[in-house]
C-alpha cells in the first residue's frame, strides 16, 4: 500500500506543533534509527523513519493528549499502521504490540534519548562512545533521571534484540550524523 504521507509533509507537520531544539533532535534521532533498523531488517524504511520523525509530534503542543493528536491525524490519512505504532509508544498506555514497527519504536524511543544524553556529557560527544558505558549510567538512577529504565528493557525485550548490542548498533547510527545531530566531537576550549 503507497503512503499517504510524505517525509517532508511528516517534517512540516512536526514543525507545526514542535518548536523545542532538543524535541527535534530527538525526533530525528528516533527517525534515523528506526529508517537504520528497516534497513537491517528488510523493512519500509520510509514508513519506520516517518513512525520515528512523528512519534512525539504533539508532546510539547498538547502535552496532556499526546499521543492522540498525532495519532488521529495519521488515522485520517490512513496510516493506522504508524497510528497504532505510536499510540504504542509506552508500554503503561497498555496498547498491544502487533507488527515489527510497533515493536521497533517502543525499543528505539527512550534508549535513543538516553544515548542523545550520554554523548551530550562527553568532550568526544559520540565519538568512542561504547555500549558499556552506557550499560553503566542507566544504573545510576541521578543521571537522566527521566529516562525510564523499565522501558529501555522492555522494549529490547519486545522488540528481541538484546541490550548491549541495541545501543551499540543506534551509536554506529548516530555516530553517520553526528554532526547533523551537533554531537560530533568538542575541540579544546569549545564550551
Amino acid at each position: 500500500m503507497m503512503m499517504s504521507i510524505t517525509r517532508e509533509e511528516a517534517q512540516a507537520l512536526l514543525q507545526q506543533m514542535t518548536t523545542s531544539e532538543s524535541l527535534l533532535r530527538h525526533a530525528r534521532t528516533v527517525e534515523l534509527v528506526m529508517k537504520a533498523y528497516a534497513e537491517k531488517l528488510g523493512e519500509d524504511s520510509q514508513k519506520w523513519g516517518i513512525t520515528g520523525l512523528l512519534h512525539d509530534a504533539d508532546y510539547q503542543a498538547y502535552p496532556e493528549q499526546h499521543p492522540k493528536v498525532i495519532v488521529g491525524l495519521l488515522e485520517e490519512r490512513g496510516e493506522t499502521e504508524m497510528a497504532h505504532a505510536i499510540s504504542a509508544h509506552y508500554t503503561k498506555w497498555g496498547v498491544s504490540y502487533d507488527t515489527s514497527l510497533d515493536k521497533a519504536l517502543i525499543a528505539c524511543d527512550e534508549i535513543t534519548g538516553f544515548i542523545v544524553a550520554c554523548a551530550q556529557v562527553r568532550p568526544a560527544r559520540l565519538s568512542g562512545l561504547e555500549a558499556n558505558s552506557v550499560q553503566k549510567k542507566l544504573k545510576q538512577k541521578s543521571f537522566a533521571a527521566s529516562v525510564d529504565r523499565d522501558e529501555v528493557r522492555l522494549g529490547a525485550e519486545l522488540f528481541g534484540v538484546e541490550l548491549k548490542e541495541h545501543i551499540a548498533f543506534i551509536i554506529q547510527v548516530l555516530q553517520q550524523h553526528q554532526e547533523e545531530l551537533g554531537l560530533e566531537p568538542q575541540l579544546q576550549g569549545e564550551a
